[in-house]
């Protein structure tokens, strides 16, 4: 119906491909800025998952040739994003499933704010209830979810300079020389549940986990995931008899594997050690990354490429902290262990 729809107005408050900063739509060059962060390869992946669904719109529409030709590979992913990416992060939940709430989604994001969205199913009727008083022609904010640096740019196109709920996703692999390779695996995938949540809260599947600030030195080392501790200490048996005891112990704490200190405080000391060693490595990565953005703005820099620089430093500036923070604590952890054998 074009613009005699009723929904042509807000049709056309919605972002155009120049307008967004979601990472498909970064170019390769742009996306080299990021190759540290996990991001690179889940924005591989979504432009991969996106080239395989307009394949197969392609081949449905083979029958309708007026307006096949009329689709190119550039307005579905446009299409895509506005849709998947907005309705999907941006949908309201009801009794009666999700919606789109117009106008409502247009607001922008505070990590920490706390204004609630209502919705009346009965009256179709729904209200921003703000956090605060706004002042006139003040911005009225609300929060998409407690997502990180990594979600706001893969999904939203932006990023915060400072987000308390930012993360590092890391992979910690066995390796393919460990001639305990095949035991370690059979007893990982004994104990691996595929959708949960370690003790921490955090998701982790079975070589992929996620880590969060640690805001203290000292203590149980909160937003390092057990499940990860877990996974070093398997790593560093050095027997199958050290494995067969960590199988007895998973089987008498209810299937629950390495979530205590392991008896033997070298074997410890090892296993931290080798995240400490994993960590230090990737916030030195990182750190490279950062230096070599080089500035942020100049005059031969074009507009989109400063915009996306800076949200590649955000990213990259957040989940440096969480490396950092986790080697902090992880190179206490050791020293404690290390002094204790001494003094014993």
């Amino acid at each position: 119906m074009g613009n005699d729809s009723r929904w042509a107005p807000y049709i056309r408050w919605l972002p155009r491909p120049e307008e967004m900063h979601c990472t498909i739509f970064w170019s390769d060059d742009e996306l080299e800025l990021i190759r540290q962060s996990s991001v690179y390869q889940e924005t591989i992946n979504q432009r991969s998952q996106i080239k395989k669904e307009f394949l197969a719109i392609r081949t449905a529409l083979k029958n309708f040739p007026e307006m096949s030709k009329s689709i190119t590979y550039k307005d579905f992913m446009h299409a895509y994003a506005l849709v998947d990416f907005a309705v999907t992060s941006r949908a309201w939940g009801s009794m009666k499933g999700y919606s789109l709430i117009p106008f409502a989604d247009f607001l922008n994001h505070d990590g920490t704010s706390e204004s609630l969205v209502l919705s009346d199913n009965d009256k179709h009727f729904s209200e921003v209830i703000a956090d605060r008083n706004y002042a006139p022609g003040e911005q009225v904010l609300i929060r998409y979810g407690k997502f990180s640096n990594a979600t706001l740019l893969l999904d939203y196109g932006f990023t915060l300079s400072s987000n308390i709920h930012d993360q590092v996703e890391i992979q910690v692999n066995i390796p393919h020389h460990d001639v305990l390779r095949e035991m370690k695996w059979e007893l990982l995938k004994r104990h691996h549940r595929p959708i949960s949540n370690d003790v921490n809260g955090f998701d982790s599947s079975m070589d992929s986990f996620t880590i969060k600030e640690v805001r203290s030195g000292s203590g149980k080392g909160k937003g390092i995931p057990q499940s990860l501790r877990a996974f070093a200490r398997v790593l560093c048996c050095a027997s199958p008899q050290e494995l067969s005891d960590l199988a007895k112990e998973a089987a008498e704490h209810d299937g629950r594997l390495a979530r205590r200190p392991l008896i033997n405080s070298s074997r410890e000391i090892e296993a931290h050690q080798m995240l400490l060693s994993k960590l230090t490595q990737l916030a030195d990565d990182c750190d490279a990354s950062i230096k070599s953005l080089g500035p942020i703005s100049s005059p031969v820099t074009c507009e989109r490429l400063s915009i996306r620089r800076q949200m590649a430093q955000d990213l990259l500036n957040g989940e440096l902290r969480i490396l950092k923070s986790a080697s902090a604590w992880l190179r206490n952890y050791c020293d404690t262990l290390t002094t204790t054998d001494c003094y014993r």
